[in-house]
């Protein structure tokens, strides 16, 4: 399943260490006007080499379109796009060629296809994300067409956490190293960040992610509802552990008294503690989500890595690699949400006469 989406469909293709990385996006309406200065923009809040927590790989992630768009449109065909790797170094993997990380997926892709790319985790490593994050511009581009956003934040990094009920400006998010947009949190994460470098440790965090401007009676019951399509997408992001919408897992702990919204004659809710999706379907208020990240297991410290002769050998992993990946995992949620929107959007079309 290399393939997102039902009316609005991306192909992605590429490992981490071969010579491209790229995508086929199929279904994107014709007319739309492509501004390939704010996709490169929206490639660079992903892109490895800025900031404390991340690889020190060095990608330009320069976008070069194929086929779909013609004089600054798109075409209605497929657009294909490819992005060349540059900075790869797969000598720093060699010894991993019969031995298996730790919390990796090296021994279940060699379980499951009999042999596998060790570079670089090769088409399980995060760096397929960059593909995702094109193509979630382009379904951006589309969506600002009427007027619907998305914007996502760090809400946590490791044991700092935005204190409760802090109010931010989601738009400031790309300002702070960190993406969380709070001038004192960001340097406290950015000091824990720094402190678990220098330890060659890594750690793991929690992205909010909002969309505004949602109609209402978005979602394909029972078995394609909203949130069982974010939920989909979240969880297909390298790392991503967890994810709840609304009150989440909170709601467990409260009496119905308590979750029931109150209707406001607008046909809103007071409080809106659904996040945005009742019965699968969008209520048109904003659509909010939280995701849980893992920490990074590629850390610099001596590890115990399983051979294919069944035995331990001891070993300190090389490589560049993130301390969290948070940071650059804000862009991969926000164009993760993008092309579930664009896609449910263009689904909607084709429920009425």
């Amino acid at each position: 399943m290399n393939t997102f989406g039902r009316v609005l469909r991306l192909t992605g293709f590429g490992e981490s260490h071969g010579e491209a990385i790229g995508g086929v996006l199929d279904g994107l309406p014709a007319g739309l006007e492509v501004d390939m200065e704010y996709i490169q923009a929206e490639m660079r809040k992903r892109r490895p080499g800025d900031g404390c927590a991340q690889s020190r790989r060095k990608e330009e992630d320069r976008l070069h379109i194929l086929s779909g768009i013609y004089r600054g449109k798109s075409t209605g065909t497929p657009i294909a796009f490819v992005i060349p790797n540059q900075d790869a170094r797969s000598w720093d993997y060699a010894e991993l060629e019969d031995k298996f990380r730790p919390s990796h997926a090296d021994d279940t892709y060699q379980s499951k296809y009999g042999l596998r790319d060790p570079r670089g985790g090769g088409r399980a490593s995060a760096r397929e994300t960059a593909v995702r994050v094109a193509a979630g511009a382009l379904a951006k581009l589309f969506l600002a067409s009427m007027d619907i956003s998305i914007k996502a934040y760090a809400e946590q990094i490791g044991e700092i956490s935005l204190p409760a009920n802090t109010e931010v400006d989601a738009d400031t998010a790309y300002a702070y190293v960190t993406r969380c947009p709070h001038k004192e949190t960001d340097a406290a994460m950015q000091a824990f960040l720094e402190k678990l470098r220098r330890q060659n440790d890594s750690t793991g965090g929690v992205i909010r992610c909002q969309a505004e401007g949602l109609p209402k009676g978005l979602g394909e019951p029972v078995y394609d509802k909203l949130t069982s399509r974010l939920a989909s997408a979240m969880l297909s992001i390298n790392a991503c552990r967890g994810f709840e919408i609304g009150q989440g897992f909170a709601a467990a702990g409260m009496k119905g008294s308590e979750h029931n919204d109150v209707w406001l004659e607008n046909g809103h809710t007071q409080k809106n503690l659904c996040g945005g999706v009742r019965g699968g379907i969008s209520t048109g208020e904003t659509l909010y989500f939280r995701t849980a990240f893992k920490p990074i297991p590629s850390i610099g410290q001596e590890q115990n890595l399983l051979g294919e002769d069944h035995r331990l050998h001891s070993l300190q992993i090389k490589g560049r690699h993130d301390v969290c990946c948070v940071p650059r995992a804000v862009a991969v949620v926000e164009a993760m949400t993008a092309l579930t929107i664009a896609d449910f959007v263009l689904l909607a079309r084709t429920n009425r006469i």
